[in-house]
């Protein structure tokens, strides 16, 4: 109570050193005085700290000083046993809260609070009502803490408490999620509960979900500013029933002639609690009548702006509605502030009764009027129109508008779609209750009335209570009160500020569409015609970049308690239980709240205090009654507020004056020395203010940051002056404040009214001769174009102004609090200003340049008047006779000077601060800034004048068609060549050639026609002068370049350097940013810019956006042609090249053709990926546009009608080379050559059926000498004419021998003819025939041959035409290229981002490993086989792309339909292919690599041993063997791998018969324990394993053991064939596994043996055939026949080769081993 804390205080010993202030001793001095006589002289407090808060209460009073101290004074009752009374010179300190860091104080009558740093609460003081929050005490000795808990959490969660608010028996906290929590007595408290007191802090529910910035406590009532919530959360469709009573809002009443609608419902709370926390009063509820008690007091017939009567009664229309002046056309002028203002303050007369003189029992004003309106009325058209009324009405759907700027205010002339069901309902049985004739009467007449419900601005008075159009039952009288109350507020804004808080009420209405639905469609028509949209001037949420940094300012005050003086400001005296919104103060930007015992105060952002409440004493600051809803308080034009405090019958004001040092107002009691000490009710013989007064002791005070009122007392906080930093904050808030004002002057008075003139325009009588004077609208004055500028200047406009509110409360809050630089929000997020500066400087100009404010002039000529005082004033201008339009100009471009007013303030806080300092820094920056930006837009002005002044002369220069057309708002000229300056050169004697330089564009004009330039896309070149006399500028754009000739060098120089400056600017957007930087001297030549193409054949009607160079596509771009084809990617030189993304539709199809690829040239080129509309796909080189290279095609899925794929050479786009092609449908494979997209020369098919064919082909069948094999082995050699088709000589070889020779004719498997011979070898013993089985692979193509392609894209990516023949070093260079452009393009594609390593993996690729050219030596040839690996590993590198394709061909070869074990011989051959040709790009890369059988010696011992050999006498040992080199050992680990299961797949295939009887003898052999196998196997008994490890601990071999012995050299020889789990895959691996084995097993024999031996043959092949069975290995014979295929011919007669030949004779044995 009596006091507003300034939110949370923070520590400011820090602050006094940034601000340079010396001594505490100066800040935070605290003054105290009653009373506003000149004999009062205000008493200094002596505190040893600088003081940051004070509250008062009715007697005493608490002080908060730096460091978190809490001081009290004045009389305390509530102390026992301590002194209960201290004088306010001298505080006392309370100890209990020493150790807290205290941060807030709040005083109520007779209880004080404070809040701890760590949101804390503690309370002392009287609480007898609970008003302390601590139970079973009467009163608190000393400060207590009082937990503030949330019940709703388990377990209770404290809340953390930013302020309290205290009154006489409560109290209020604000939390730190904005949420109000109170405890004490009284409706004051806002709970929902009749149990008093409430002792524990409860939640105020009705405010939970809105954002509360501030509580204040009146003796019983409280105040929160709360944060407006957003437009699509505030509007919600009202209930049909009272949520207290049930019972229903709207009543209807059948009368003879006619339907009542009543929305009198009357709940006794008053105030319901909706489902979504909202609070509302009940329409239309009246409190039962009182007697006045003076003529000037209102009736108490309440009319609360927060609840309007939604639906008048239809009878309600009376002579309110005939003082209105009414146009021929229906529409009615809106009332002007004067008459709202007459109405509002005539308070002399006598209010009439509740009859009233002026009501008439007929609902219609004029019946005469009936009576004509119905003979025009057409039953048939009415019908007709009303029909078409209804059906237009029920489809519409209102646009959503995306302005932030905007409120949801509805469209003029467009039904609010929220309706109430009751209500339709209602009406809707009204319309069919009446009959025709209420029907058509009430639509004659009544229907202007209602429509003013739904329409604003279309008749009605813009200020009638709640927008109720009708009159009041009460008479003339009655309703000047009501209207003048519901207009109390609004007499400083325009009727366009009225008229918008109409709008935002509007939606909150029920529409009545029964009986509009009914109605004519004419008058509907001429309600609703369209006018031009009103702009609202009130940003929603403020601007969205500025969020949490800046104060909002989008508030409401909410006010709950008792209200018998006045002080909830609803328009009564009725007391509320809960909060409830003060609705006229809903847009008035309300900042802070004060309470006073019973009066309250509002202080805006535009420095105005509204008071109501309680005025015995003079407090509210004016005369005028009532005092029921919140006025204006009357000060002295040019006064503006900053800072307010009630006490109990007098307010204190600190306000700004002539000079900026603060002011002090006093309004309210006197209090008389003598009767200080009186109780304060009594009142009598004491003197009070009829309006604020100045106190004339303020200026002796100093810099006062803060005024505190309570009891009778006040206090003001002030600071001294020490170094000016004070002062100079003070300037700089003064003047943000003074700025708002002026912004908002001009908002309310110039640009509301001009936008009204676009909505609301009428016909009126003139006086002279009564012929009808039409005023033209402001949309058929200005245009189209105009007009939407006009609303964007307004939009922009409107966000300056709030801004700059928001930026004077913020200001204003640092003088309160912090006083520091830091806090100052223009210097941290300086953006914010620029940015908004910048927009409104653009808006300005481009309404300027389009001849904007010229049209601007006659309308607003028509509304100012030809003496137009007001503009003149508002613009600042001393100039006499000034054109109108001139005069708007300057006007509009005011808001500019304040940014020098920016950079001259911060320049002189500057100087307070040492030059090294921090702070000095940030304020020089800040107004270098500020001052860029002021010079910025001054030259944007002029560049707007001087081009509006272009165009306004351009009519008489030339005639040129269209040119006019190039006007366009963001255009600004900077030259042109109408003085012959400029001429093109080779032009006709005769022809006019006219160049206009604007700020986007070239333009040159010939006499007919005239073609534009972008300056985006143009380069500038000077020619050299050294040869000719000419001037000239070489001028290259995308598709033409031309020659200007200058008239003269210094000609020359200046259009050459402004197309640069120009050209520079278009291509930074210098015309969008403030920087203010010097410009470069000509622009970059590579640049970033889009262009359509109208002339180039191959890209006409097409537009690039993207890289440009030298006036050609350079870099990545897209195109897109009006076919819709598009290409994205790299250009370069105008062409596509690189990689590129190209889209092109199938017009046949519906759908898109789709390629992902490299380009060359404007063509495909280099590999890349197709996908046809078709469905087909192809991966795989391209050239020319066409296939050609290797790829793969897939045709149709694998259930289309013929699905299929190749993988293989392509030549101009057809099948040409060695190629595999899978016929899914028919289940064959061809491996073999083929021709123009035909099968020709040697093949291979095999088929799903296990059928094989190698042989020849010509026309894409099998014709001439083939070989065919069946799978039951039966085999024709001879010759064929057809697919599957015998047809010559030929043998037939059955599977058991026997066979035919002769001709043969037929298919295979439908019957051959044979002409022959018939053998049967196997009758006869010689072996001679015996050999007749047919050796596969001789027709078939040589491994060679094979992926020829594949190769020779490898070498050319190499830079070698043919395979060897090139550069070595070149080789290194495109490699790096490759890598490091596959780099930027996956850089580039944020879908396939690189990971760091394998990042690093790459640039590691980008060097050549063998670094010194010499002989390769083991160090060097491990370094180039880990590149190897890591090459191969990356299908960026060349070598990684040969492997990952190699990998894909094998597998599409040998996988699948191609898994035959006849194609094991080529397979294996194919793979030994692939390791020599790889090994010869390996070798053409590291030269000094030895051939194939090389070696490369064995690194030597270390110098020490080379010494010592080398002083030896004895003979030298022999050289150690080195290292084979060879392309199995070398490429082998790297490519076996990838190709292991195909490639094992088929040796399981051929070897399937042997390995089936193999491991039927291996499971036979295993059913027996170790002994036993030993045994029979013939192990010597020497050689037995007398114990084996189990489980660590060594266990005696009985008889019964098994799958103990030689254990783990059986799971040693397990890892051969363990694929899946290790990494045995080459060879070389599976010996080293086998040479392990034999290592295990010695080393398990020696161990028992303990002894040591030399194995013999003999002796270890049964101990090895032992661990072979019990490995029991699967399909060992594909395992040592891969191995004996693949292996490394130097190690065949080593000691790997021998450990090789014992396991393959461990297989043999095994097969053939007989078991008894």
């Amino acid at each position: 109570m009596h006091q507003h804390c300034h939110g949370q205080i923070s520590v400011m010993e820090s602050q006094r050193k940034s601000s340079g202030e010396d001594s505490s001793g100066e800040r935070g001095l605290l003054h105290t005085w009653k009373g506003y006589s000149c004999s009062v002289t205000p008493e200094r407090v002596l505190l040893s700290r600088p003081v940051l808060q004070a509250a008062l209460g009715t007697r005493h009073g608490v002080l908060l000083v730096e460091g978190g101290q809490v001081y009290s004074f004045g009389e305390f009752p509530w102390k026992q046993s301590q002194v209960s009374e201290v004088g306010p010179l001298k505080p006392v300190l309370e100890s209990s809260l020493s150790g807290q860091r205290v941060v807030a104080v709040a005083a109520g009558s007779f209880h004080s609070g404070a809040v701890t740093e760590d949101g804390g609460v503690h309370m002392w003081g009287e609480n007898s009502f609970g008003q302390c929050g601590l139970s079973s005490l009467t009163v608190v000795s000393n400060p207590t803490p009082v937990a503030v808990l949330d019940p709703d959490t388990s377990p209770p969660h404290t809340i953390r408490v930013l302020e309290l608010a205290c009154g006489e028996q409560h109290s209020l906290a604000l939390s730190a999620q904005h949420e109000v929590w109170a405890w004490g007595s009284g409706c004051q408290l806002g709970l929902v509960t009749t149990i008093f007191p409430v002792w524990k802090p409860q939640k105020v529910e009705h405010l939970a979900g809105r954002h509360v910035l501030q509580v204040a406590c009146g003796a019983f009532h409280s105040l929160a500013l709360v944060r407006c919530l957003p437009p699509q959360e505030a509007r919600r469709p009202l209930p049909d029933k009272c949520g207290q009573c049930n019972q229903l809002l709207y009543t209807m009443t059948d009368k003879e002639d006619h339907v009542i609608i009543s929305d009198s419902h009357y709940c006794p709370l008053g105030v319901e609690l909706l489902d979504d926390g909202e609070a509302r009063m009940e329409p239309g509820r009246s409190p039962p009548l009182r007697l006045q008690s003076s003529p000037s007091e209102p009736l108490s017939s309440h009319t609360s702006a927060s609840a309007p009567n939604l639906h008048p009664s239809i009878t309600d229309h009376t002579d309110y509605e005939r003082r209105r002046t009414v146009a021929q056309n229906g529409e009615v002028l809106t009332t002007t502030d004067s008459d709202i203002s007459a109405a509002g303050t005539d308070s002399d007369r006598t209010v009439g009764g509740m009859g009233g003189a002026g009501s008439q029992n007929s609902p219609y004003p004029d019946d005469q009027a009936v009576k004509e309106y119905l003979k025009k009325l057409s039953d048939t058209s009415l019908a007709e129109e009303t029909a078409k009324m209804t059906k237009a009405g029920a489809s519409f759907q209102p646009p959503a508008d995306s302005l932030d700027l905007l409120t949801s205010d509805l469209l003029p002339g467009v039904m609010p779609v929220t309706t109430s069901s009751a209500l339709n309902s209602l009406v809707s049985s009204c319309a069919s209750a009446v009959a025709e004739r209420v029907v058509s009467t009430c639509e004659a007449l009544s229907l202007k009335k209602r429509i003013n419900c739904y329409y604003p601005g279309v008749g009605g008075v813009a200020g009638a209570p709640g927008g109720v159009p009708g009159g009041f039952p009460g008479g003339p009288a009655e309703e000047r009160v009501r209207l003048e109350e519901s207009m109390q507020g609004k007499k400083s804004c325009s009727t366009g500020d009225i008229r918008e808080e109409e709008a935002e009420g509007l939606s909150r209405r029920l529409s009545l569409p029964g009986l509009l639905s009914q109605v004519s469609p004419r008058l509907l028509r001429r309600a609703s015609r369209p006018r031009v949209r009103a702009v609202p001037l009130t940003p929603v949420g403020g601007l969205p970049e500025a969020g949490e940094l800046l104060p909002s300012l989008q508030t409401e005050v909410w006010s709950w308690g008792r209200g018998e003086e006045g002080q909830l400001g609803h328009g009564d005296n009725l007391p509320r239980l809960q909060p409830l919104c003060i609705k006229c103060l809903s847009s008035k930007e309300v900042v802070l709240v004060a309470a006073g015992a019973h009066h309250s105060l509002a202080l805006t952002a535009q420095s105005q205090v509204f008071s109501w409440g309680s005025n015995s004493s003079g407090q509210l600051g004016h005369m005028a009654c009532p005092t029921t809803i919140p006025r204006l308080a009357k000060l002295s034009e040019g006064i503006r507020v900053w800072d307010v405090g009630a006490g109990a019958q007098h307010t204190l004001l600190l306000a700004d004056g002539d000079c900026y040092q603060p002011i002090l107002y006093y309004s309210g009691q006197q209090v008389r020395e003598a009767a200080q000490d009186a109780p304060q009710d009594q009142t009598e013989g004491y003197s009070y203010t009829q309006q604020p007064v100045l106190l004339p002791f303020c200026m002796n005070l100093g810099y006062v940051s803060g005024v505190f009122a309570g009891g009778q007392s006040c206090v003001a906080l002030a600071d001294r002056n020490v170094t000016g930093f004070i002062a100079s904050l003070h300037e700089l808030a003064a003047a943000e404040r003074k700025f708002y004002c002026k912004l908002s002057s001009v908002k309310n008075h110039i640009l509301r009214p001009l936008l009204d003139l676009g909505e609301n325009y009428c016909s009126r009588y003139s006086s002279a001769g009564q012929r009808p004077w039409v005023r033209e609208s402001l949309g058929t004055a200005l245009g189209p174009a105009s007009t939407v500028l006009l609303q964007s200047l307004a939009r922009c406009y409107s966000r300056l102004c709030h801004l700059t509110g928001q930026h004077s409360t913020s200001l204003t809050a640092n003088l309160r609090r912090r006083r520091e630089v830091k806090s100052l929000v223009m210097l941290e997020h300086a953006s914010i200003f620029l940015d908004t500066y910048n927009e409104y400087c653009c808006s300005v100009g481009n309404f300027l340049v389009m001849g904007g404010f010229q049209a601007l002039a006659k309308p607003s000529l028509d509304f100012f008047g030809k003496c137009p005082e007001l503009l003149q004033r508002l613009a600042e201008s001393s100039e006499e006779n000034i054109p109108l339009s001139d005069l708007l100009v300057a006007l509009f471009y005011l808001p500019m000077r304040h940014l020098h007013e920016y950079g001259r303030l911060l320049l002189k806080l500057g100087t307070c601060f040492e030059v090294s300092s921090v702070d000095y820094q940030k304020l020089q920056d800040g107004c270098s800034k500020f001052e860029a930006l002021a010079l910025h837009l001054k030259r944007r002005r002029k560049e707007a004048e001087y081009t509006y002044h272009f165009w306004k002369s351009f009519p008489g220069k030339m005639t040129v068609s269209g040119l006019d057309s190039l006007r366009k708002p963001p255009r600004r000229l900077i030259c042109e060549s109408s003085n012959k300056a400029l001429t093109l050169q080779n032009s006709g004697r005769f022809s006019v050639n006219w160049f206009i330089l604007f700020n986007d564009a070239l333009v040159h004009a010939q006499f007919s026609t005239h073609h534009v330039f972008p300056l985006a896309t143009l380069w500038v070149e000077p020619i050299p002068e050294e040869n000719t006399d000419l001037y000239g500028l070489k001028v290259i754009s995308p598709e033409e370049t031309f020659t200007l000739l200058a008239c003269s060098s210094m000609e020359k120089a200046k259009w050459l350097r402004s197309i640069n400056q120009a050209v520079d600017k278009a291509m930074s957007g210098a015309g969008q940013s403030g920087s203010g930087a010097g410009q470069r001297a000509e622009p970059p030549i590579s640049r970033t810019a889009s262009y359509t193409f109208y002339k180039d054949s191959r890209l006409k009607e097409a537009t690039y956006e993207g890289r440009w160079l030298a006036g050609k596509p350079n870099g990545r771009g897209m195109v897109k042609w009006l076919d819709g084809r598009i290409y994205t990617g790299m250009f370069k030189n105008g062409l596509e090249d690189g990689f590129g993304d190209y889209v092109m539709p199938s017009k046949t199809l519906n759908l898109n053709d789709h390629y992902q690829g490299h380009w060359k040239e404007g063509k495909m080129h280099g590999i890349g990926t197709y996908k046809y509309a078709t469905g087909e796909l192809y991966e795989g080189s391209f050239q020319d546009n066409m296939r050609h290279g290797h790829g793969m095609l897939r045709s149709g899925t694998l259930n289309s009608s013929s699905p299929s794929v190749f993988i293989g050479q392509w030549v101009h786009d057809k099948k040409t080379g060695y190629g595999v092609f899978d016929d899914i449908t028919r289940g064959e494979k061809y491996m073999g050559m083929w021709q123009d997209d035909q099968r020709q020369g040697t093949g291979v098919i095999v088929t799903q059926f296990g059928l094989y064919y190698e042989g020849a082909f010509n026309n894409n069948k099998m014709q001439g000498t083939g070989v065919l094999l069946s799978e039951d082995n039966t085999t024709y050699e001879g010759e064929f004419s057809e697919d599957w088709t015998l047809n010559g000589k030929g043998v037939l070889t059955m599977a058991n021998g026997d066979y035919f020779e002769g001709t043969f004719t037929g298919e295979w498997g439908s019957g051959l003819k044979v002409t022959g011979s018939f053998f049967k070898p196997n009758l006869y013993d010689s072996d001679g025939d015996k050999g007749r089985a047919v050796k596969l692979g001789r027709l078939a193509v040589r491994p060679e041959e094979k992926w020829r392609a594949v190769f020779e894209e490898c070498w050319m990516r190499l830079g070698c035409e043919a395979p060897g023949q090139g550069e070595n070093q070149r080789a290194w260079e495109n490699i790096a290229v490759a890598l490091t452009t596959s780099r930027r393009e996956l850089r580039d594609c944020p879908e396939m981002n690189l990971s760091p390593s394998h990042n690093l993996t790459l640039e590691s690729l980008e060097f050549n490993p063998q670094q010194h050219v010499g002989p390769v030596t083991m160090e060097k040839y491990d370094r180039i086989r880990h590149y190897l690996i890591k090459a191969c590993d990356t299908p960026l590198h060349p070598l990684g792309r040969l492997m990952e394709t190699l990998v894909a061909v094998y597998r599409m070869t040998y996988v699948g339909v191609g898994a035959n074990r006849r194609l094991l011989l080529q397979a294996v051959n194919e793979i030994m292919s692939y390791l020599a040709r790889i090994f010869q790009l390996v070798r053409f890369l590291f030269p000094d690599l030895p051939e194939e059988g090389g070696v490369i010696p064995e690194p030597s011992s270390d110098p020490q041993d080379k010494k010592d050999s080398k002083c030896a006498d004895t003979q030298l040992e022999s050289p150690k063997p080195g290292r084979v080199v060879s392309s199995s050992s070398l490429l082998l680990p790297v490519l076996l791998p990838r190709l292991y299961p195909p490639l094992f797949t088929l040796y399981a295939l051929e070897k399937e018969r042997e390995d089936d009887v193999y491991w039927e003898c291996v499971l036979r052999l295993n059913k027996q324990p170790d002994m036993a196998l030993l045994a029979f196997l013939g192990v010597q008994h020497k050689f037995w394993p007398v114990s084996v490890p189990v489980l660590g601990e060594r266990t005696e071999v009985v008889s019964s053991t098994k799958d103990a012995c030689f254990a783990s050299a059986t799971e040693t020889l397990q890892q051969i064939r363990q694929f899946v789990f290790s990494t045995t895959f080459t060879p070389s691996d599976k010996l080293q596994v086998i040479q392990l084995t034999f290592e295990e097993i010695t080393k398990e024999v020696v161990s028992s043996l303990e002894d040591s031996f030399l194995w013999s043959m003999d002796d270890l092949f049964p101990v090895f055939l032992y661990v072979v069975l019990r490995a029991r290995i699967r399909n060992l014979g594909s395992e040592v026949s891969l191995i004996e295929d693949l292996m490394d011919p130097c190690v065949q007669h080593g000691e790997h080769g021998i450990m090789f030949t014992t396991l393959k004779a461990c297989y043999y044995q095994i097969q053939h081993e007989k078991t008894t």
